[in-house]
């Protein structure tokens, strides 16, 4: 039973790019994303030339390693999203454990309706805000909208939803970007029991926007604190290095590997720990001494001359976020509240956000309170340089996409119906 049930996971887990949950593209942003010659950049003066922009936009990045424990339906996305405060362009959530790890949920099928709730509870917290200035422009006595309240397409949309057992990552952007996002897709891979089951192991997605590619890579490495288990981290980044790849597109001109794309950012639970005993960590985490702390931290070796080597990460001014107690302050294994024969976790930062390359500048890097898990997450705020190519060359990489091919499917369908369903996706609406 065992070999049928490993055999029939691996194929599943390989269907393909385009297999991942997303909206459904309405008829009005699908027709978005063709070039128009009225725009003043490709007026017949431009048209032939190939004059590219730079274009600045802000990408919100968390993760949380929630611990298999379902999202209760009073939780508040609006603190860990920060939208009181931000209003960013791309929000990236990565997730850890959104399922027990147990043997049925790493050899069956995936469970969707914990994904779906989470991503129910993504969409509200986004959007709350638009539909609330909707409604006080609505009921406004004058009738008169600012020019804020007139903008079209600030509503959030989820362009790619992916779950490997515990690891959902999930990206939404603001409506008007839709047309604009080429080329998504996802590649799994698994790094956990034999080496090939999704209990740890990555998701990745990509995709173009306008002319430069992103790639966001979540993932859950092997466990441990003993000695040595950090090379088993540094192998499972290895492998998810090597095993990834994304289709090269119809003009064969997009990137298959991780680090081949423009923008690159890395987001999970990655495990590493301190390399320090025990009460030393705990002696350095009451004095709030990170400092003392991340000299020792195993990530931060690897990001100097390691698997990580290239890559960078923001100054750490905020607590180790594992092991707490849930729904507590305390850390696990603390003397005055440990119990007998209780196994004891050193604090650690396993909760990190890294990029490699250039073109991207990280604003902020500090973790969130929420406090049901016993992890807390981590989030960081981005500024991503995007380059606009202004030429003939819109046009030829649109007849080349798949948007072309849902538009012209699109002329098939009565004229009553308001969405549809992309070819070779399943899709969400929530």
């Amino acid at each position: 039973m065992w070999p049928r049930l490993v055999a029939n996971k691996i194929l599943r887990k390989r269907l393909g790019s385009n297999n991942f949950v997303a909206d459904f593209p309405s008829r009005k942003e699908t027709l978005l994303g063709i070039p128009s010659l009225d725009q003043p950049s490709l007026s017949p003066k431009t048209i032939f030339s190939h004059h590219k922009d730079t274009h600045n936009y802000s990408i919100f990045v968390t993760t949380w390693n929630v611990g298999g424990v379902a999202p209760h339906e009073g939780l508040d996305m609006e603190d860990l999203l920060d939208t009181g405060n931000t209003a960013c362009d791309i929000y990236v959530l990565g997730f850890q454990e959104i399922v027990p790890l147990s043997a049925s949920n790493v050899l069956g099928s995936e469970n969707s309706k914990i994904s779906t709730k989470w991503n129910s509870l993504i969409r509200e917290a986004l959007n709350k805000k638009i539909r609330c200035r909707d409604k006080a422009q609505h009921s406004s006595e004058d009738g008169k909208s600012s020019i804020e309240n007139s903008i079209p397409g600030q509503d959030f949309r989820c362009i790619i939803s992916k779950q490997m057992v515990g690891i959902l990552i999930s990206v939404w952007v603001r409506s008007y970007l839709r047309p604009y996002i080429r080329y998504p897709s996802v590649s799994c891979i698994g790094c956990g029991i034999m080496g090939c089951l999704g209990n740890k192991g990555s998701v990745s997605v990509r995709f173009r926007l306008h002319e430069t590619s992103f790639c966001f890579v979540c993932s859950h490495l092997a466990s441990g604190g003993r000695e040595g288990d950090e090379k088993l981290r540094n192998s499972n980044v290895s492998e998810i290095f090597s095993r990834t790849s994304f289709p090269r597109g119809p003009s064969r001109d997009l990137p298959r590997k991780i680090l081949d794309h423009d923008r690159v950012i890395l987001l999970g639970d990655l495990n590493y720990r301190i390399s320090l005993p025990e009460s030393t960590i705990r002696l350095l985490v009451d004095t709030r001494e990170w400092n003392g702390l991340l000299e020792h931290d195993q990530l931060r070796m690897e990001l100097m001359n390691g698997e990580f080597e290239g890559w960078h990460e923001g100054s750490i001014t905020f607590a180790p976020t594992y092991k707490y107690r849930p729904n507590s302050d305390a850390y696990y294994g603390c003397f005055h509240q440990s119990k007998k024969g209780e196994k004891k976790r050193a604090p650690a930062w396993c909760d990190r956000i890294i990029w490699y390359g250039k073109g991207l500048k990280q604003h902020v890097y500090n973790r969130g309170e929420e406090k049901f898990s016993d992890h807390r997450p981590v989030k960081a705020l981005f500024t991503a340089e995007v380059a606009v190519l202004h030429s003939m060359k819109q046009f030829q990489s649109f007849f080349l996409s798949d948007r072309f091919d849902r538009i012209t499917s699109q002329l098939e369908i009565p004229s009553s119906a308001d969405d549809f369903l992309c070819k070779g996706r399943s899709s969400f609406q929530i």
